[in-house]
């Protein structure tokens, strides 16, 4: 299968010099002699239970067929169980296929990708799971888990070498993933995954939670790709000619409409008209048709003299563990005295619980472990919703999905999420802000401060801790975070996922581009 057009060549027709045209040209074809060329492969692909996601919302997981039959995707959403009715669900919709395209890569296109299965879900469709890094054999996952492998060293490094982090880690994430000139490299890079299309009907609805799977989508001739851009930056990097483009904030909309320095020796042309919307923050169903009831437990809890619950969610290979093992240090002193509870996410990364473990005096003793899986945890998050709680709990499960799925479950009985500006900045909880790791992630902590259901990005260990000393003293600071929570809700700010999806079945509307 041969990709529809020349993306590397050009980018909204903005063209790329020959030189980095040439480049791309030779990056395709250095992957090529290193993992193979699988470009006459015929996949043939079938739908699976998806662990834990699947019995929540409904995930059908695309595998590689076990007998070679081909896939029927509308046969099989057919015979799928039926989504159940919600306010959100779209008359019509009948559990229609809803593919979301997606690759591991820490865990936040993971994240986005679970609130788009979630937000299709509930308005009536059968979201598919297509994750183009889990196909053992084929070239384009490989090339995917090899750079993803790059980046993760990358950026463990970058929180342990601060003259790297300065020189290296920060300007790439934040201009080099910024230049018009990157995107040619991927855009030949993503026609290496076309033959895993070999199965998907062309106008079937699909969502990009990273720009590689909106990109191989578009080079695979589908109709309806939608290409979710998780950033509050507007790089070069996550731009998908040929599909709808969306962003979580007014900012990003402009940014990115106007490719804003992604190339410092020309103006470049816009976006077209219809090629890029504003919709709102990436947010699951089940988070934004609580936000009422949650917040009213959080004001109860904290105004009422309750402990106040910290979420620790320490995401990839345990970037900052010095940060948060003196924020748990700072806490076990509040905990003792019945003052606070903390939950530690540590995802599928034990070693970095064990580090935790030997780095802060007193915490073994203290720590209760669910290490079990999802069902362990979610009893606990829904006993603790309207129940009390105490001491320190660690969450940890080898399952990816369980993973990236239990801050989920966690976050609506917590009454703060310690994280660092990622994905998480768009999320209807407060949010106490740490240093973000990569340049490109300042502007989420910028987001989140301006709604205000977040603070902004805290610098150095000393004011971490500093603003937890107030939300303990101050327990008003957590009710000023809920309200602008439940405004932003009214505003429809954390409607975006159900939106992306709107986008991807019906098309992009003739006029306005923005909501």
């Amino acid at each position: 299968m041969e990709a529809s057009t020349d993306q590397a060549r050009s980018a909204f027709g903005n063209e790329q010099d020959d030189a980095t045209y040439q480049k791309a040209v030779q990056s395709k074809e250095r992957y090529l002699r290193r993992f193979g060329d699988d470009s006459k492969t015929v996949y043939h692909l079938s739908a699976a239970p998806t662990p834990v996601i699947g019995d929540m919302l409904g995930v059908r997981n695309l595998v590689i067929s076990p007998d070679g039959t081909p896939l029927d995707i509308r046969a099989d959403a057919a015979q799928a169980p039926k989504p159940p009715t919600t306010n959100r669900t779209v008359e019509g919709a009948n559990g229609a296929p809803v593919i979301v395209g997606n690759i591991r890569m820490g865990f936040g296109h993971y994240r986005i990708s679970m609130a788009m299965a979630s937000a299709a879900h509930a308005m009536g469709y059968t979201p598919y799971w297509l994750d183009l890094a889990s196909f053992k054999d084929a070239t384009g996952s490989k090339v995917i888990r090899y750079q993803n492998d790059l980046y993760s060293k990358g950026s463990r490094i970058s929180q342990r070498v601060g003259a790297f982090n300065k020189l290296v880690w920060e300007p790439l994430n934040s201009e080099g993933f910024r230049k018009l000139s990157y995107n040619a490299a991927d855009q030949k890079n993503a026609e290496l995954c076309v033959p895993l299309f070999h199965d998907i009907d062309k106008d079937i609805p699909y969502v990009g939670t990273h720009v590689w799977p909106s990109q191989a989508a578009v080079h695979a001739g589908m109709t309806h790709v939608v290409n979710a851009i998780p950033d509050n930056w507007p790089m070069a990097l996550h731009l998908a000619e040929g599909s709808i483009h969306t962003v979580q904030t007014p900012s990003a909309y402009l940014g990115y409409h106007q490719l804003r320095g992604m190339d410092p020796a020309r103006q470049l042309k816009p976006m077209p008209e219809g090629s890029i919307y504003y919709t709102g923050h990436y947010v699951d169903h089940e988070l934004v048709s609580n936000i009422p009831k949650d917040c009213a437990r959080r004001r109860n809890r904290v105004m009422g003299g309750e402990p106040v619950r910290y979420l620790l969610s320490v995401g990839g290979a345990g970037a900052q563990q010095e940060l948060f093992a003196a924020i748990v240090e700072h806490l076990l002193p509040y905990v003792r005295r019945g003052e606070a509870v903390v939950f530690v996410n540590v995802g599928d990364h034990r070693k970095v619980w064990d580090a935790l473990l030997r780095s802060v005096d007193g915490l073994r003793s203290e720590a209760l472990p669910h290490f079990e899986g999802i069902d362990e945890v979610a009893r606990f998050a829904t006993a603790a919703l309207d129940g009390d709680v105490s001491g320190v709990h660690a969450f940890c499960d080898k399952d990816i999905f369980t993973a990236v799925y239990s801050s989920n479950l966690l976050m609506r009985c917590s009454d703060v999420l310690v994280t660092k500006p990622s994905e998480f900045s768009f999320y209807p909880v407060p949010k106490l802000m740490i240093h973000r790791v990569g340049g490109h992630e300042a502007w989420g902590a910028i987001r989140a401060a301006e709604v205000g259901d977040g603070t902004y990005e805290m610098d150095d260990t000393a004011e971490v801790l500093s603003m937890i000393d107030s939300f303990q003293r101050e327990r008003g600071l957590l009710g000023f975070m809920c309200d602008r929570i439940e405004d932003a809700a009214q505003a429809g700010i954390y409607d975006g996922a159900y939106r992306v999806i709107d986008l991807a079945v019906n098309g992009a509307p003739t006029l306005p581009a923005v909501r």
